[in-house]
């Protein structure tokens, strides 16, 4: 909870304005009873109406100073919950954006998504309540007791006996509750992560006819969550009938023992019917500390969750080594990486593969400038990881990886991206016009892009549409076609003319004359570019520079296309597959 006080603390002189003026409010509502009890038992039997019209507008003078207070302070709570939950949400969204790949893995994508908003959401409704309950309540309980000390210290006692038992239960209950709305919430977790996967992979579902048995897993997620929520929330709801039963039993206890008094002539009737409003206003005190309970149960436990992330280590700082002087662009040395070694303090959750197998293991090469690299092998063998080190979203574990003779642990993370232009294998474009997908953000100028569009082979078909660069993409753009997709996110990676491009199998849907194309206007537009190609067709890096053959994340052949050719009988099999053995003569 010390982190919701740190985000509270600009809004603490707010925060007093508005407890101040809930305590007026709260104050006002301890009156009216007293005012009612002295006009009973002491102005009604004087006879003057007079007297009783100005004690009765005491009383509506009361009321309204409670209400117009009251709404004033719950506004103002609103209002600081709202700002604070803010900050907190743009903190954890901003946290989030700059964690490593690895930190991403270990808390899972579901578990970030609900953190930023089911588990911000519940610290919106703890704050606010706090603020709204945090004074009234105890005001009404504690000043409620004491005025019906005054009035009739007797019956006082019956209600001072039950605050023990009622203390207890609260605590007990609630000790309880804070870890069961804990497990709550990772269920929500799991809840989240099986809608992603649904709503991502709607159409091979329903290709493949799986809707019934996505139904059924969906159900035992979701019976999942409603079964540990029902346990958090039976168990807390124990609370409001248990303490009914204790407050009730001693409000019958103070009707019977009032009626003996009243019977004997010690109290007087305007006492116990204000003794018996002091009672509610008591009762309901107390339920409305019970709520808060429940509320802070639940901002407390996911108070921790967001804690756990803001909290986390910044895992890619750039360090400082040693610089090289080197004459080659890119140079990897002795590279190992599992993805299995954690390096953050978060809980590691188990994604299925191999702890024991490292991703990749001793992979050494080095790029001039401007050279290319074709990186070729089976699913699974590590060629987009190499691309994953290359852009430091993870470190490596053993070996090192340079650019221009510079560790990349000593580059600055935003100087470091600023060199690379990227098309990952599962890339993204937003529901946003072709212009501003292609610059995304950048200071990239009409010409810059269309410039790009050209190189990438997408000036043909956008020249086609209407609005041109104008025209407005769907949502995942499905109104594209995959290669009509491919080339803008190329476009994309080659706009801001980037120092090293990293093309990650992403000319898997391109026809082989288009592929050609682009091949010859990055070697003539974009010569000086050091080039990473990731493929699966040996079509598409056969001509560069370099080529590099990966089985099991280890280094089978590292070579020219014809030196492979000689020296690389994986390669040499991939060659004759997919372009036919009379070619290799």
């Amino acid at each position: 909870m010390k982190m919701i006080f740190s985000y509270l603390r600009p809004y603490v002189p707010r925060m007093i304005l508005g407890l101040s003026i809930k305590f007026t409010g709260t104050i006002m509502d301890l009156l009216i009873p007293w005012v009612l009890s002295y006009t009973i038992d002491d102005i009604v039997p004087l006879g003057d109406v007079k007297l009783i019209f100005v004690w009765g507008g005491v009383m509506f003078l009361c009321a309204v100073t409670a209400f117009v207070t009251n709404v004033t302070a719950n506004r103002m709570a609103s209002k600081v919950a709202r700002d604070a939950t803010e900050v907190i949400r743009h903190d954890l969204f901003e946290k989030i954006s700059y964690m490593s790949c690895r930190q991403v893995d270990e808390f899972t994508i579901p578990s970030l998504e609900s953190r930023l908003t089911n588990d911000t959401y519940h610290i919106h409704r703890m704050i606010g309540m706090m603020q709204r309950l945090g004074v009234r309540a105890p005001i009404l309980l504690l000043g409620g007791i004491i005025v019906t000390l005054a009035l009739e210290p007797v019956l006082s006692l019956t209600l001072i006996l039950m605050l023990p038992f009622i203390t207890l239960l609260v605590y007990l209950i609630s000790k309880k509750g804070i870890p069961l709305f804990t497990e709550s919430q990772r269920s929500v977790d799991k809840l989240v992560r099986t809608v992603r996967e649904n709503i991502a992979g709607i159409r091979v579902i329903k290709a493949l006819s799986k809707t019934a048995y996505e139904k059924e897993r969906f159900g035992k997620v979701n019976s999942e969550v409603v079964k540990n929520e029902s346990r958090a929330g039976i168990t807390m709801a124990l609370t409001n009938p248990a303490m009914n039963l204790l407050l009730n039993l001693g409000l019958t206890l103070v009707i019977i023992t009032g009626a003996y008094r009243i019977n004997a002539g010690l109290t007087k009737s305007g006492e116990i019917i204000a003794f018996l409003t002091y009672f509610t206003i008591i009762l309901n005190a107390m339920l409305s500390i019970t709520r808060m309970f429940v509320m802070y149960s639940k901002g407390s436990a996911s108070a921790d969750r967001i804690r756990e992330v803001l909290e986390a280590p910044d895992d890619l700082v750039a360090e400082s080594v040693s610089h090289t002087n080197d004459e080659y662009h890119i140079t990897f040395e002795n590279v190992t990486f599992s993805y299995h070694k954690s390096k953050s303090s978060a809980v590691c959750f188990d994604n299925g593969r191999d702890e024991k197998k490292n991703t990749l293991e001793d992979i050494s090469f080095a790029l001039r400038k401007g050279e290319t690299l074709g990186i070729i092998g089976a699913t699974g063998s590590g060629k987009s990881t190499i691309a994953r080190l290359l852009l430091r979203l993870y470190d490596p574990d053993e070996g090192v990886i340079r650019i221009s003779g510079n560790d990349l642990r000593s580059i600055p993370q935003d100087e470091l991206h600023t060199k690379f232009g990227v098309v990952f294998q599962n890339d993204i474009l937003f529901a946003d016009t072709i212009a501003s997908n292609i610059s995304f953000g950048r200071e990239i100028s009409q010409e810059q892009i269309e410039k790009a569009a050209a190189c990438a082979q997408a000036r043909e078909f956008i020249d086609q549409l209407p609005l041109r660069y104008e025209h407005m993409l769907a949502t995942k753009s499905s109104n594209l076609s995959g290669g009509q997709k491919q080339r803008l996110l190329i476009a994309r990676a080659l706009a801001a003319d980037p120092e090293i491009l990293i093309l990650d199998d992403s000319s898997s849907a391109l026809d082989y004359k288009t592929d050609s194309l682009l091949r010859k206007a990055l070697a003539e537009d974009f010569g000086n570019t050091t080039t990473i190609i990731i493929a699966q067709r040996i079509s598409s890096i056969m001509h560069a520079d370099r080529i590099l053959i990966l089985e099991d994340g280890k280094m089978l052949g590292y070579g020219t296309h014809t030196q492979l050719l000689e020296t690389c009988e994986v390669y040499r099999e991939i060659y004759e597959l997919q372009m036919g053995g009379d070619s290799i003569a």
